[in-house]
């Protein structure tokens, strides 16, 4: 069982970094509705509609 170095990487860079600035948002958000005396179901789709809003903003402007 030989090992291959030069394999492709799983995501690549630009992708890695919209997701993570989409988690980053989420949390945010989840978070922020929590300290507000939301629930943590309000606070799962706050979330959730965070990362989605994010994502594709900066899929939108991360060129």
């Amino acid at each position: 069982m030989g090992h291959n170095d030069d394999r492709d990487p799983l995501l690549g860079q630009r992708a890695a970094l919209i997701l993570l600035l989409g988690v980053l948002a989420a949390a945010s958000a989840g978070v922020l509705t929590v300290l507000n005396g939301g629930t943590l179901a309000g606070a799962a789709l706050a979330g959730g509609a965070a990362f989605t809003a994010a994502v594709y903003f900066f899929h939108k402007i991360i060129g």
